[in-house]
């Protein structure tokens, strides 16, 4: 499974930088098609959105995403929260820990 994210080019930015593949930067308006597309992907099991991308979706889209066991979504916003701690939140799992 992989991790995608879709928002606008500033929060995508680093994303990429750190080697995550499957990055789609795109404007409010295109965000809706961008995160159809990333739903219709069997590989993705982590989407992450910026939460500010949440209010430019359609409602049945967001209900569709909040209730998702594939992809799982993981919001990032203006709250400090470790991204790490977001994962394993809402997987119940930590991807990084070490055996």
């Amino acid at each position: 499974m992989e991790l995608a994210v879709v928002g606008n080019e500033e929060f995508t930015v680093g994303f990429r930088l750190v080697g995550i593949r499957k990055v789609f930067s795109c404007t409010d308006e295109m965000l809706g098609e961008k995160v159809n597309d990333v739903l219709e992907d069997e590989n993705v099991g982590i989407l992450v959105l910026h939460e500010h991308c949440l209010g430019h979706l359609p409602h049945a889209m967001v209900a569709r995403l909040r209730e998702s066991v594939r992809p799982v979504l993981i919001t990032v916003g203006e709250e400090e929260e470790d991204l790490r701690e977001r994962v394993r939140r809402a997987i119940g799992i930590d991807l990084y820990a070490e055996k």
